[in-house]
């Protein structure tokens, strides 16, 4: 090789080797700690691997009765609308709220604000929300609702304030330029370059919370969640793999919906 000639290295983020090596050591450490702190045992997975076998061969073939099979379309029913109502709830929530989280747009105190509601709303699981709502509002679909744009809120929210960070600034500052008001930069600089992703966005944060909406039950939160509990408790597990069933079907159709629509704005 000739004296002062460069050869091309593969860009790292570590910067050195002996730095990239020793984060790998750290998470395989960090991993055989975890396991070992949890007891993790491959004899107790083995045992559960035959109990297993046998309790799937209880689920089939999935049965319910007439008053059962009624009792599962009505709380599906009850799941979806649950799924919709907070959709909308949620989302228009969540509009003003990436708005004033977007840091391009939003004074930094309005902006730290509405990231830190952003955070709590991310911070907990579904069922975890769903049992303090059932604790304040009591049983019922109201609580599922309350739950899913709860959470709604911190995905939409989040999502849409980034998308907003993200825009053009150009277009924006040219509408500026032109004389227009703060209002009419949002609605002429800024929406129009958000549109396509809010649309996305919507169908995508509707098909998870149709999945939310069956696992809410399962705390008293309505749907068809309540149900699934209850057949569980009772060892029916004939019904329980024909709610499992019907809970797969309506996902899939949602999933189904959702692609469809998010490619057409896409």
């Amino acid at each position: 090789m000739a004296a002062g000639e460069r050869t091309w290295q593969r860009p790292s983020v570590f910067g050195r080797r002996e730095i990239k090596w020793g984060v790998y050591a750290a998470v395989v450490a960090f991993f055989a700690w975890s396991a070992l702190g949890i007891g993790a045992d491959p004899s107790r997975i083995v045992r559960g691997l035959g109990r297993g076998v046998t309790l799937l061969g209880d689920f089939f073939p999935p049965d319910a009765t007439p008053r059962q099979a009624q009792r599962i379309v009505d709380k599906m029913i009850e799941s979806v609308a649950m799924a919709m109502v907070a959709t909308v709830t949620g989302i228009a929530l969540s509009v003003p709220i990436a708005f004033m989280a977007a840091e391009n747009l939003s004074p930094t105190p309005l902006y730290y604000l509405n990231r830190g509601f952003i955070s709590i709303s991310r911070a907990f699981n579904a069922i975890i929300v769903a049992i303090l709502v059932v604790k304040a509002v009591g049983l019922g679909p109201l609580a599922g609702i309350v739950t899913i744009t709860f959470k709604t809120v911190g995905f939409f929210s989040k999502l849409l304030a980034e998308d907003i960070e993200d825009i053009d600034g150009g277009s924006v500052d040219a509408v500026r330029a032109a004389g227009a008001s703060p209002l009419q930069t949002l609605l002429y600089g800024v929406v129009p370059q958000i549109v396509p992703r809010f649309a996305g966005l919507s169908v995508y944060r509707w098909d998870i919370n149709i999945r939310t909406s069956t696992v809410v039950g399962i705390v008293g939160a309505g749907g068809i969640g309540s149900v699934l509990l209850t057949a569980f408790n009772r060892y029916d597990y004939q019904y329980v793999s024909a709610i499992l069933l019907a809970i797969v079907l309506v996902v899939l159709v949602a999933e189904g919906v959702s692609a469809v629509v998010r490619r057409r704005y896409q």
